[in-house]
């Protein structure tokens, strides 16, 4: 059947947030993607017609891949006028992306798809909106941890040196983070999405600096959907295995398994923080556990780490 792709924007906050939707079948189940830090939504799909998104598409869903704002087609563009951070993406963007995307669909549930820091917001906005919970189906993550917890030179060189110092001189010096123009990322970032997302990546409890909500308490009075962890077995402080299962652990009690994507535990490859979803060999290697996981069967997905 053939492949569709439509452009939706979605208006929050006085900006435009941009939808890709890709699909074969339009009454398929919808999945919404969200990428992490300095990217946006083609972390999950190429112009070849390759990524998740596609390989989704293909297997009958109905796919969204969002560009949080300022980043990829949304509009304006991140720069030092800026003021939204991780705060509005949890409690603004994704909950308007979120009822885009139930309307278009009659109200069916949807899942929820993540990389790396996409995960962190998606879980947020779930234990903040628990009425939103209960309208997801699934959660699948790649590579997603809150806190950096890891000690190796990966973390000292990656975390501790590029993200939080020399990225903070470089916002003071243009007022938001030119990743894109320095080959940091993908995208740029605010400063306050920039520094939200530095603090929480620190050992500290899982508050918003905002208004001193406590995700972390309201997690074991929340309920998430039934969550499939990715870790990469290559991927020293960006998503390290440990750090994802203690995002995992914090997210309080719900149905979860945890898959170490490395030759040890039995896949095709090392993956690392970005292979896990783009290397060639993941639509057979682990993109079927992503379509038995979406379809409910739980008893087909093992933990393996």
């Amino acid at each position: 059947m053939e492949k569709r792709q439509q452009d939706h924007f979605v208006a929050v906050g006085g900006e435009q947030l941009y939808l890709k939707r890709i699909y074969c079948h339009e009454d398929g189940p919808p999945v919404l993607l969200l990428h992490g830090v300095m990217a946006n939504g083609r972390t999950f799909y190429s112009d070849s017609g390759r990524g998740l998104a596609h390989y989704l598409a293909e297997a009958g869903c109905d796919v969204f891949v969002a560009d949080l704002r300022g980043r990829g087609r949304s509009l304006p563009k991140i720069s030092r006028a800026s003021r939204h951070g991780q705060t509005e993406t949890i409690c603004e963007d994704l909950p308007a992306l979120h009822r885009h995307i139930r309307e278009l669909k009659d109200g069916a549930p949807l899942h929820w798809m993540a990389h790396s820091w996409g995960g962190v917001h998606m879980s947020s906005c779930l234990i903040r909106f628990p009425e939103l919970a209960e309208q997801v189906a699934s959660l699948v993550y790649f590579g997603s941890k809150r806190s950096v917890r890891v000690r190796n030179l990966n973390k000292l060189v990656e975390v501790d040196f590029m993200w939080n110092i020399a990225s903070r001189v470089l916002i003071r010096l243009f007022g938001y983070l030119p990743a894109r123009r320095i080959r940091l990322g993908a995208d740029d970032e605010s400063d306050k999405s920039h520094l939200q997302s530095k603090l929480w990546a620190q050992p500290k409890p899982w508050v918003d600096s905002d208004d001193g909500f406590d995700y972390g308490a309201a997690a074991q009075g929340v309920r998430l959907p039934p969550a499939l962890y990715f870790a990469a077995g290559n991927d020293p402080c960006r998503g390290h295995p440990e750090d994802v299962r203690r995002f995992r652990d914090e997210s309080g009690p719900h149905l979860s398994r945890l898959r170490l994507l490395s030759r040890r535990a039995g896949h095709l490859h090392d993956y690392n923080h970005v292979s896990l979803l783009t290397h060639p060999d993941a639509i057979r290697d682990h993109f079927p556990l992503v379509l038995a996981w979406l379809h409910g069967e739980y008893d087909q997905v093992s933990e393996n780490y």
